[in-house]
Formats: C-alpha cells, structure tokens, sequence
C-alpha cells in the first residue's frame, strides 16, 4: 500500500512537472541573464520554413515566441502577415503569456485587425496585413505568434535576418528551405562572421541556425545595421511573379527581363502628345537642353501618387495613362519621362535603385532589388540622373534620397550596374558672409548671406515654398535655434537650379545677446553657424567610425564693435588638423571699433577604424568648445 501510494506520487509529480514545464517554457525567469542584459526583448524560438514545391508554388510558415522585457521591446513583436490577390493567408494566430509563462489571452485569425499594408497617399493596391494589436498592462510578458501561407510568386523567397534590430537577445532562430521542385537556387551570406550561426544545409536542404547571440548595443556614427547584421539572401534562377514567368541568373538576364515583361508597351503616347513635346524642342538640337525641357514639362504636368498593383507592384502603369491623369508613381513617373525623351530622340534608360536610406543594389547577387525607380540619361561617360517623383528638384540632381549607390539600369541589353554621382566633401559647401552691429545695450543686428551647395543646398531647397511665417520659424527654431531673442527683419532667398546654389540674405536682430555688467562686455563671436555636436562617449567601441559625405563650411563675420569699447585682448587663431578633417579660425583687427572672424570647418567623410572614435569624439568636441568661445570686450580709456 504504501508502494502503492508512492508509485501513485510518483506518476503525480512526473505528470505535474510535464505540465508545469509546457507552460513554464516560455516563463521569463528561463531566459539566460546573457541574453537578458542589456535587451529590450528575447527572440525565444524562431523558425522559418519555406517550401518551393513548383516554380509558381512556395509555401511559408513561421513561428515565433518573443519575450518583452520592457516599453521599447515592444517593436520588436512584428505580429503581422501580408497577403494579397497572389498569396493566400492559410492560418494565423497568436497567444500572450505573463511573466510566469501562464497564458492570458489568444487569438484567432478573426481577431486580428485587417487593413492595407500602403499609407493613405497610395491610389491603388491589392496588398493587405492581418496584424495583432495588443497593449500590455505588465512587463515582462511573452509572445507567441504563428503564420502560414501560400503564395504563386517565388521571385521574393523571405530572406533570413535572425537579429531583427539592436538591444535584441536570440535564444534560438532557424532558417529553412525546402525544394522538392528542385528550382535551382542561389544564395548569400552577408556579416555572419563574428556571429552564432551554424550552416547546416545538406543537399536538397538549405538550412541555418543561431544559438544564445547576445544583444547588439547601438552605437552613433557607424555604418548602417544593414551592414553589421547577419542575413542570408535566396534567389531562384527560375521564378514567377503575379502569374508572369522569369529567369535571371545574372543581370543582364534580369534586365532582359525587365524589358520584356516590365517595360514593353508602357512607353506609348497619345499623337497630341508627341506632337506637343517635339514643338517645346523643336529651336534646339543639343540633346541635354531637350531633356531640360522635357523634364520641366514633366515636373509642371505630373505628381506623385503611389500605385502598387502591376506584376506585384513592379510593373509601371502605361506613360499615356500618366500623361491623361496626370499622376503616377516613381515607376510610372520614370517611365513616362523615359517616353518622352524617346520622342525628342534623347536616350535615356529606366533605373532601378534603393532609396533613402544609403545601400547598394548588390551587384554580385541577381534578384528582386530595389524600392525606387530613376532615370538614366548616357553623356559620354557623364551620366545624368533624373528624380522624377519631384515637382521642384533640378535638372540632374538626385540629392541624398538616391546619390553615391550601386543602381539597376535596363539597357535594350540588359541590366548594368552603374553608380550614381556622389555628395561628398568640398561638394557640400556652406559659404556664410555676415555684418554684424553690436551696441552699447548688448543688443545686435546683422545681414547674413548664404551660398548652399551639394547636400547642403538639399537641406534648404524646400525652404523657397515655405510661408512667410515658415520660412522665419525655420531660422528662429531651426537653423539659428541657439540664439534666443532672434527676430527676423528680412528675408531674401534665391533658388538658382541651373547652377543648383541656394542662396539666402537674411536680416536679424538678436536683444540681448552680449552680457553687459559694470562695463564688462562679453559676446559669442560665432554668431551664425556654432557647431555644438559631440558625438557619444563610449566606454567600448564595437563598430568602426562612418563619417558620411562630408562638408565644408566658410565663415567671414564682420564685425562692428559698440561704440566706446575695444577688444580687450585678439585672440589666439586656432588651426586643428586631424585624419577626420581641419578647423581653422583667425581673428583680424582692421580698426579699434571693428574685427574680423574667419572660420573654416571641413569634416571629411569616410568609415574609420573602431580605434579612431575616440579621437574623433575630441576632434568634434574641440571644435564644439571653440565655436563657443566669447570675446571680452572693454571700455576705451
């Protein structure tokens, strides 16, 4: 008997601790306190298992349990799946567990809200989210959330980026491929070095795995997590998107293509149309003039207006329906202009490319790329790149939205990598003149004229549209945001896109600004361009230093000291030369009642060794000092 209740025990405890441990697996407390410190969240399991069982078949299913540490970790969560006419959402649902792993909420698929996966800006699209909404009363708490769905587009095979962000621990995330169709497929590995990943593919089987990776900490300045996140991309030779057949296994079969089942026939113009446009260049031969013309007329003609439906959002709408509605995408925008310029007889090619945020179109891995269409404009070995969603960009100037990347140019051949222009150093000059009136009361008034260049003129462009009332708010809460008591007089500006120079003669008054007690006089002499930034301090660098583009900014102020004072003592010039860049700044006294303050700063782009942080972050500091220096000013005896 007492065997009897023992074995009874026994079997009661086993069967408790089963249980306790089913739902206990997900308890916070279980995570390593390596993974833990330092994140805001835990990637507790992940999988994802793609099956290409036909060129036109693929099916994925993912399954995730995340752990949310706290506020910011709730980023992290990504309970959503996308669908649309070509794929079909086979099951998804969710479940939330409490700090202990007891479960406290589920959902089912009818309980995730539903709504289009483009903004309110877009005309047409068939692409659709089912997305969880879920807001936590108690941290931490936990996560699981599963999807599956079947799709006749195998162009886009899901990539497999294990750590999604930074402040992120992995306990475990795997990465499947199945090919019973055995569609030939290729593949790449990008930034895994240094990281916790096992290649455990076997013929017929692609197949990775990531094990206890600690989380990331993000540092300022350094290249962008594209480039220091582990990720693997899969392309098929062989693919179908939105029911249309493709084969690349190089560019140039790509940009084949492309032509064939992107571009063929969207290039037609109503016969007003074309008669029109040859009247606005029939006075010129010169080719580039023509294009001026045309894509002024463009831009005058057209807005932007996004349109995702054709071939899965890549096929651009017909160049007649843009030219009848007057509206269009970067495709069809691109698209049409390239229609217009074939009708003045200029070349010009349709340009593939990833926009905004600096990355390249990898040329050593053919697939589907890019999120942004441009045009190509051949110059004897001088290309012209045009922006064709912008009603105010000049003529052949990208800016910092697509410049210095490896892009996708379709060529009547094919696809060719190229390299759009660069912004960098020198290019991006600020040239500042200022007279400037100090009195007697502290107060000062000056006239400021501006020269902007390269990516500075990009900054300032817009500012020419602005309202009166905009245009004095970007300099007393923007631009001279340091000078309090800053009221605006004048403003002239002068936008000349030709030479693509903003120019601007601003007229200030500042009440105030020098401290005046018992005859002491003491003012900041880098009125109009003081740089304040210090990069953070680390304590340990992980990544290296990216300074990107570059800049050069000249300063000369001219200034006329009150009346009844004089300089107390010139100032040391300052000259500081460093790896990163040079500032300089001299003082000259043309007379006992005015000065002359000359700066120059040139910061010099380029990624720099972990090691060279920390003299970068004094370099900037110095300069950070010195543009606040003050000068004292004393009474004339």
């Amino acid at each position: 008997m007492k065997f009897y209740t023992t074995y009874v025990t026994a079997i009661f405890v086993c069967i408790s601790t089963f249980v306790f441990a089913q739902e206990t697996q997900v308890a916070a407390f279980l995570i390593p306190q390596e993974l833990k410190e330092d994140a805001n969240a835990v990637i507790r399991n992940e999988s994802t298992i793609v099956t290409i069982s036909a060129v036109d078949e693929m099916t994925v299913k993912v399954s995730k349990t995340i752990t949310i540490l706290n506020k910011l970790g709730n980023d992290y969560i990504g309970a959503s799946v996308g669908y649309d006419d070509d794929t079909k959402i086979l099951s998804v649902n969710a479940e939330i567990y409490d700090a202990f792993g007891t479960r406290i909420k589920k959902f089912r698929k009818k309980d995730f809200l539903d709504f289009s996966a483009v903004s309110g800006g877009t005309l047409y699209s068939d692409n659709r989210v089912k997305e969880l909404q879920y807001t936590p009363t108690k941290y931490p708490y936990t996560v699981k959330f599963n999807y599956e769905y079947r799709t006749s587009s195998t162009g886009f095979i899901p990539s497999w980026y294990p750590i999604h962000g930074y402040y992120l621990g992995v306990e475990k995330s795997v990465y499947r491929i199945m090919n019973p169709s055995k569609v030939e497929l290729r593949q790449k590995e990008n930034n895994f070095e240094g990281f916790a990943i096992e290649n455990r593919s076997t013929i017929g089987l692609i197949s990775y795995e990531m094990k206890n990776q600690k989380p990331v900490e993000y540092e300022r300045s350094t290249k962008y997590r594209f480039n220091i996140f582990p990720f693997l991309k899969v392309a098929p030779n062989d693919f179908t998107l939105k029911g249309v057949q493709g084969k690349a296994s190089n560019w140039k079969e790509f940009g084949q293509w492309v032509n064939a089942k992107l571009l063929k026939g969207a290039d037609q113009l109503d016969p007003a149309t074309i008669s029109k446009v040859k009247g606005m260049v029939s006075h010129t031969d010169d080719p580039i003039e023509k294009a001026k013309i045309v894509y002024e007329y463009m831009q005058n003609k057209t807005r932007y207006i996004s349109v995702q439906i054709g071939i899965g959002g890549w096929k651009p709408i017909a160049a007649n329906q843009v030219d009848k509605v007057g509206y269009g995408d970067c495709k069809g925008l691109t698209n049409y202009t390239k229609a217009l310029l074939d009708v003045v007889g200029v070349k010009s090619y349709y340009t593939i490319v990833y926009a905004s945020r600096k990355r390249n179109i990898d040329k050593d891995f053919t697939s589907l790329q890019g999120n942004h269409a441009i045009l190509n404009i051949p110059n004897d070995g001088e290309d012209i790149w045009l922006e064709c969603t912008s009603q105010t960009k000049p003529f052949g100037f990208l800016g910092d939205f697509t410049d210095d990347r490896d892009v996708l140019v379709i060529t009547p051949e094919g696809g060719v990598i190229k390299h759009t222009p660069a912004y960098l150093n020198e290019a991006n000059l600020q040239h500042m003149k200022a007279e400037i009136q100090l009195d007697v009361m502290g107060n000062a008034k000056g006239t400021v004229n501006i020269v902007s260049k390269g990516i500075k003129y990009d900054t300032k462009y817009r500012i020419e549209s602005f309202s009166k009332k905009d245009k004095e708010k970007y300099y007393k809460t923007n631009f001279w945001d340091y000078n309090n008591n800053l009221n605006i007089a004048s403003i002239d500006i002068k936008n000349n896109k030709d030479s693509i120079v903003f120019l601007e003669k601003v007229t200030v008054a500042i009440e105030n600004y020098a401290s005046v007690q018992q005859g002491a006089y003491l003012f900041r002499v880098n009125m109009f361009n003081k740089n304040g930034y210090v990069p953070k301090r680390y304590r340990k660098r992980n990544n290296p230093l990216k300074v990107s583009r570059g800049y050069k900014d000249i300063d000369e102020f001219t200034i006329k000291l009150p009346e009844g004072y004089q300089l107390e003592a010139k100032p040391t010039d300052i000259v500081l030369e460093k790896k990163f860049g040079v500032y300089k700044v001299n003082f000259t006294k043309v007379d006992d009642s005015t000065i002359i303050y000359k700066r120059e700063l040139f910061i010099k782009a380029g990624t720099y060794p972990k090691e060279d942080y920390k003299p970068y972050r004094s370099f900037r500091k110095k300069i950070a000092k010195y543009d606040g220096l003050r000068l004292s000013l004393i009474k004339k005896t």
